[in-house]
């Protein structure tokens, strides 16, 4: 890979990372102003589905049937991927710090590997177990049994629904039609988990509130429209394209990695604009969950188990995820 295209690359992924990573900050000035999480999210990708309509529509061009033939997965997509994993964090940033609440997220990698061994028999090897038992002590650092800070049940419960959201976004994207442009199953996804959670809560069965006055964003009050657009054209939008763009020239893989430092872009964006950080304790089991989701990864480079399942890939755990 020449040296131009690998910078340009990295900094594109760096770009979706830090983009992806200002959400939970945006959503949580518009939930403070008492909007519901729901409300944030048909908010979100809505408009950045009607956005992306563009792009999408012109990398189908003479194969719309390609997107109809895939409207199954892509409607899982938008109601695991997109609904059910954005309502979740959203509503986990209510109590819990943004960077708690993604990392609790981020576990669902993890839950894919178990999902893998006990779905389709393809057991972890030691590299993805250690990273797993990595992780998962990370995850008893995260939430703080020892006491030193505010201990939220309820934000811990929605954090691990994101995570399994997560997760089944990852086992579908694995088994979408390599045909399907990433950029077109994005924005199909997110209008399909907009118009299913506008018409749920429509029906009453999930609360849809929003104010549209001002709200207060790094200490200062402004209008509403600021962390719309923020929500939606910075963290879904830009974070989108630049992911997309990023991985074409570096690869799954090597972008996988790149995109592991929302975690840290999203604690210091919360840090800076909302004056919070999670506890000593809590940034060194952040630290342990990222490295054992690194050392999943890493595991993957090695290529597929001996003895895979062949009707059973493995998910592609290295694209863009929300």
């Amino acid at each position: 890979m020449n040296s131009r295209p690998a910078a340009a690359g990295a900094a594109l992924a760096v770009l979706s990372a830090v983009t992806f990573a200002t959400s939970g900050t945006f959503a949580r000035s518009l939930i403070q102003a008492g909007w519901s999480a729901e409300s944030a999210v048909v908010a979100r990708v809505g408009i950045a589905a009607v956005v992306l309509a563009v792009p999408a529509l012109l990398s189908l061009r003479g194969r719309m049937h390609v997107l109809r033939s895939n409207a199954v997965s892509i409607g899982l997509f938008g109601l695991l991927g997109v609904a059910l994993a954005q309502v979740c964090f959203f509503n986990a940033v209510r109590y819990l710090p943004v960077g708690v609440a993604l990392l609790l997220e981020y576990l669902g990698i993890i839950l894919v590997v178990g999902w893998m061994w006990l779905r389709h028999g393809q057991p972890p090897r030691r590299l993805t177990v250690a990273g797993s038992v990595v992780a998962l002590a990370g995850l008893a650092f995260v939430l703080d049994l020892a006491g030193t800070a505010d201990f939220h049940p309820v934000g811990v419960l929605w954090g691990l629904g994101a995570a399994f959201g997560l997760a089944g976004y990852f086992v579908l994207a694995g088994r979408v039609d390599p045909r399907l442009p990433s950029v077109a199953m994005a924005s199909a996804g997110m209008a399909v988990g907009a118009v299913v959670l506008l018409v749920v809560g429509l029906a009453g069965l999930l609360p849809l509130r929003a104010t549209f006055g001002e709200v207060t964003f790094a200490g200062q009050r402004t209008s509403w429209l600021l962390p719309i657009a923020g929500l939606s054209l910075v963290a879904a939008v830009i974070a989108y394209l630049a992911g997309i763009a990023g991985n074409r020239i570096l690869g799954p893989r090597l972008s996988s990695f790149v995109g592991l430092t929302e975690v840290l872009f999203a604690v210091l964006i919360a840090w800076l604009f909302l004056n919070e950080l999670p506890t000593g304790w809590q940034l060194f089991g952040g630290a342990l969950i990222i490295a054992g989701v690194a050392l999943v990864r890493l595991d993957e480079l090695r290529g597929p188990s001996p003895t895979p399942t062949p009707a059973s890939p493995e998910p592609a755990l290295a694209v863009d995820r929300r």
